[in-house]
Formats: structure tokens, sequence, C-alpha cells
């Protein structure tokens, strides 16, 4: 039974991904983003787990493999494209574009290997560009829906504060985008 845990860990996750969506752009009110925090938050703990779990219990799937990666992918740029939108506007809108883009371009990769039985797991740069993402995400949200109201005297510095840390993730995001390029190229 343990070993279909990180499993049922990765569906939870994805299981989420509509639940995020409808929370931060069909409700539209402060009450549904404090949520759609809870409800990233609950599923980055769950990406944690997972990970650690799978790896505890010697249970790699292709399964895990594939659709951990897309669960990841789908919440965090449900979560990213909203708080770069109004009324949260905490990330540049081009920072995430190139967050997608990547994306985008590592997703058509990891499928073009798939086809050929070959799966790229995450590297370290991928792993830590999550890490960044996820937390990002939540610290935004959180300054959005508990504390801007306690320093709106500050909320411009702040509000730049996330723009630059979002681009240095953006920048990570290229680095992480590249590396799994150079490692397909020595194959």
């Amino acid at each position: 039974m343990k070993r279909y845990i990180p499993n049922l860990l990765t569906i939870t996750r994805i299981v989420f991904v509509p639940i995020l969506f409808w929370l931060m752009f069909i409700i539209k009110s402060d009450r549904s983003i404090f949520w759609a925090m809870i409800v990233f938050t609950l599923a980055s703990i769950t990406d944690y787990f997972d990970g650690l779990l799978a790896r505890k219990f010697k249970v790699i799937t292709n399964f895990g493999k594939i659709m951990d990666p897309v669960a990841d992918k789908l919440l965090i740029l449900i979560a990213l494209v909203a708080i770069a939108l109004p009324p949260i506007k905490l990330v540049s809108i081009y920072a995430v574009y190139i967050i997608i883009l990547r994306e985008i371009l590592i997703s058509l990769l990891r499928n073009f290997y798939v086809k050929r039985k070959i799966y790229i797991p995450a590297n370290v740069w991928g792993k830590v560009k999550t890490v960044l993402q996820m937390f990002g995400i939540i610290f935004a949200l959180a300054y959005y829906t508990i504390f801007s109201s306690f320093v709106t005297k500050y909320h411009y510095q702040i509000r730049f504060g996330f723009y630059i840390f979002f681009w240095y993730i953006a920048f990570i995001t290229i680095l992480s985008g590249l590396s799994y390029f150079f490692i397909m190229k020595k194959r």
C-alpha cells in the first residue's frame, strides 16, 4: 500500500489544479485569494512529501516522473499568472512569460524523449526553481491577503521586492531550462 502514496499525492495535486483556477480566476475576491493561498500551500506540501516518500519507499514510477512535473507546472503557472494580473500585480508579466516559455520548451523536450522511452528526471536547478517559485507564490499570496493592509506605507517597496525576486526566479528558470538541453546533448 505504501508504494501508492507518492502517486496518490501527485493525483491530489492534479485535483488541486482546477480548484486553484476556480479560486483565482472565477471567484475573484480577497477571500477566494486567501483560500487559493491555502490550496497552493497544501499542494506545495504534497509535492515535498511526494518526492520524499517516493525515494524512501523506492517507488519511482513512470507515472510519477511524468505527472509530478505536470502537476507542479500547472499549479505554479496558474498562480504566477494570477499574481501578475490585477488586482494582485506582484510579479512582472514579462517574468511570467519567460517562465511559461521555459516550461513549454522543457515539456516538449520531455515529451520528445518519453516517446523514445527516455525519462528526464528533474535536476538540481529544476528543483531549486520549483522551490523558489512555490515559496515566492506563497509569500506573495500571504502578503496580498494578510499583510498588505498592515504595511500600506511600504507597499511600493514590498511590491518592488517581489518584482526583483520573481525576476531572479525567471533567471534561475532560464538556467534550469538550459541545463536540460546540455544534459540531453550529452546523450
